[in-house]
């Protein structure tokens, strides 16, 4: 497996040492053994952090959009630099083929980039006269001290998606990485000492007692969570005892409709590529493909050959397709779910075990014969499965791709033009791919509906969630 730096000042801070209470040990997924014990920060340490973002806040706060923009890019070459210590990093402790990992390391870069452009352009409104004798005009300012809560699926990317434009508009950052997969951004946070002014940029490791400690200080005055829907729920709970604004990226269960006038062969290719990328623990993986009657057989069988051909292995090996799930937990989640749908009486048409060998794998699955009502079809497995559904008609593939509590994205496969403008309009998601899945623009913002959680990623959509607009009236004298 590849190595990767495990050193630097904020890994000496944070390693657990004997005496250390609670602890938390990152793993390599790949072959199940340990990688470091990091302590998990203390409430006292918590508030620490707070404070030192409060007092940058002071002098941040009041940064112009071209200084703030100027340090952004910095921070883009400093990455794109060490990619390569990066995408090892992400291989090692998530477990995702390097190549992968190198891609999103460069998007990572591309991220801070778009968000540094963004910050010169954000505006606020118009200034005016709309009563006799006042001029009005609107302030965006930034909101203060941000608490960033990250996953481990996509540990830097989902950093970058929430540091970027929360530093972008002003604001300074106290941020929490999932106890399983710190490696990444510790890596970032100690290059990014090196280019921020000291407080901007703060970090803590810990478990859930420690983001509770973040999502509960009274000075943090927003939480931005990329989490499960059972995590999203306490995190509102818990910010509304002092009313600070939320953000949350949660589940999904993303639909892909095909229909049997798209070239099925195709469409069965790029949907078994997309449907198992990170091992399936992706929220916008295609893993619940609904397809039109006419085309049903034709599809599942080009679709099953096309995962058949996928390779789960060493994520060094240049021929993984992907690599393990993340933990023990993980696989013996997944494994029951794909249990509970065979003897629901489901179908596993390919895969569905653990694979034989040291660490976290699954065989690629395909499940057919699921009844919309079914938790396999309900419920995010966020593992490689997948399930086929057979519709009978436009209106039945809708409300089958609608029947879910999550919103997050979903595809269409088809070159009828009326039917595309109707699904888009019609299907209840936050994105909704035509023709392709999982491509994502910066330029564009991402988010879900309903259970998927509420606000955007992305986009200069990004800036407003990360800022506050001021009205400001001026009565003319004289």
């Amino acid at each position: 497996m590849p190595t990767a730096p495990l050193a630097g000042p904020l890994f000496d801070h944070w390693r657990a040492a004997p005496e250390n209470g609670t602890v938390s040990v990152a793993h390599n997924p790949a072959t199940g053994e340990p990688l470091a014990a990091f302590r998990n920060a203390t409430p006292e340490e918590v508030a620490s952090a707070v404070e030192k973002a409060t007092m940058a806040f002071r002098t941040w706060g009041r940064t112009t959009p071209a200084e703030r923009a100027t340090l952004l890019l910095t921070l883009a070459d400093r990455l794109e630099a060490a990619r390569e210590d990066f995408a090892r990093a992400e291989t090692l402790n998530v477990g995702k083929p390097l190549g992968l990992a190198r891609e999103e390391i460069a998007y990572d870069a591309d991220v801070l980039r778009f968000m540094a452009g963004a910050a010169r352009i954000a505006h606020a409104g118009a200034a005016g006269e709309y009563l006799d004798g006042n001029t009005s005009m609107t302030r965006r300012e930034p909101l203060g001290v941000v608490g960033l809560i990250t996953p481990w699926n996509y540990p830097l990317m989902e950093a970058m998606w929430k540091l970027a434009p929360a530093l972008a508009a002003g604001n300074t950052v106290v941020l929490k990485p999932s106890e399983l997969t710190p490696l990444s951004t510790l890596l970032f946070a100690q290059l990014a000492r090196e280019v921020l002014p000291d407080g901007v940029l703060n970090l803590v490791l810990g478990d859930g007692a420690t983001g509770a400690a973040l999502v509960e200080h009274p000075a943090v005055r927003m939480v931005s969570l990329t989490g499960d829907v059972s995590t999203g729920r306490k995190v509102a709970v818990a910010a509304s005892a002092t009313l600070k604004r939320v953000h949350l990226e949660l589940g999904g269960k993303a639909p892909a409709l095909v229909f049997a006038d798209a070239p099925l062969e195709a469409v069965a290719g790029e949907l078994a590529a997309t449907g198992y990328l990170n091992a399936g623990q992706d929220c916008t993986a295609p893993c619940r493909v609904i397809v039109e009657d006419a085309a049903y057989d034709s599809f599942t069988d080009a679709y099953c050959k096309a995962v058949a051909g996928l390779r789960c292995g060493d994520p060094e090996d240049e021929l993984s397709h992907f690599g393990p799930v993340i933990s023990q937990r993980q696989l013996e989640r997944v494994e029951g779910f794909v249990e509970r749908a065979r003897s629901a009486g489901a179908c596993v048409l390919v895969g569905g075990n653990r694979i034989d060998r040291p660490g976290w794998f699954h065989e690629a699955t395909v499940i057919t014969e699921v009844r919309q009502d079914d938790e396999i079809v309900q419920r995010e497995v966020f593992g490689p499965v997948v399930t086929i559904q057979r519709a009978g008609s436009d209106d039945e593939m809708l409300a089958m791709a609608n029947g879910v509590d999550y919103g997050l994205a979903a595809s269409v496969w088809t070159t009828d033009v009326s039917r595309s403008l109707r699904f888009t309009r019609e299907l209840a998601f936050g994105t909704v791919w035509l023709n392709q899945h999982l491509v994502l623009a910066n330029e564009m913002p991402f988010g879900g509906f309903g259970q998927s959680g509420y606000g955007k990623e992305l986009s200069a959509h990004a800036i407003d969630e990360y800022s506050q607009v001021k009205h400001v009236m001026l009565k003319a004298t004289g």
